[in-house]
């Protein structure tokens, strides 16, 4: 159930937990223009320091890429239902939108999502649907990737996910069998593989970062 509370501002906060649908519609997340957008924005900028903040990232033989970034907090940013699992997504997704600066729009397809730039031309990354699971501590929304400009072959997932433990919360961000085409094909000289480890990598652990300040930061208001 969608439901709004209010912020330290005064103003209506509607916790962007239903289905992907509509990005870019000021009524997921706040509205840039009322005041406590302003404060909301305020807030992530305080989560500087990420705790126990770790990125790592695996080359497998077969050529897939198996990238992870976790972050430490102090309590859940998102309920245990398949409304909170959902949310972790679609957070995300509003952060690859806001870190590219509106440049690279991410659109609805099919029951997945699709990367696009301007939202015009052939998919960057196509999604499938997203896949939601709910246990008694932990929550994942979970992403196929099925095409796309930087997918070599339609293969791989994205994974976000919660864990609570005993005294913390884990957050997770991970992808696994992903074949970037940027990345150099088993077997090539390792300088072909460049230009996805100095850009595209580098690009998704920087959002993946934002993610998780924005999730703390969103749970704190």
């Amino acid at each position: 159930m969608n439901r709004s509370r209010r912020c330290l501002c005064g103003g209506a906060f509607t916790p962007a937990i239903g289905r992907f649908e509509r990005f870019g519609d000021r009524r997921v997340g706040v509205s840039p223009d009322r005041p406590c957008a302003r404060r909301l924005g305020e807030a992530v900028r305080r989560v500087a320091d990420l705790w126990g903040w770790r990125s790592s990232e695996t080359r497998l033989e077969s050529g897939a890429v198996e990238s992870e970034q976790r972050v430490w907090a102090v309590e859940p940013v998102v309920e245990t239902s398949e409304a909170g699992a959902r949310r972790l997504g679609s957070v995300y997704w509003r952060e690859v939108r806001r870190a590219t600066r509106g440049l690279v729009r991410v659109a609805a397809s099919g029951g997945g999502v699709e990367l696009r730039v301007g939202g015009r031309g052939p998919a960057l990354l196509r999604f499938g649907a997203a896949e939601v699971s709910v246990e008694a501590h932990a929550v994942l929304c979970t992403f196929p990737i099925v095409g796309g400009l930087l997918s070599r072959t339609p293969s791989g997932t994205i994974t976000f996910a919660q864990r609570r433990l005993d005294d913390r919360v884990l957050l997770v961000s991970a992808i696994a069998g992903f074949h970037p085409t940027l990345a150099g094909r088993p077997g090539a000289p390792a300088w072909t593989g460049e230009l996805y480890k100095r850009v595209q990598a580098r690009i998704h652990v920087a959002i993946s970062r934002n993610y998780f300040r924005r999730l703390i930061a969103e749970a704190r208001q």
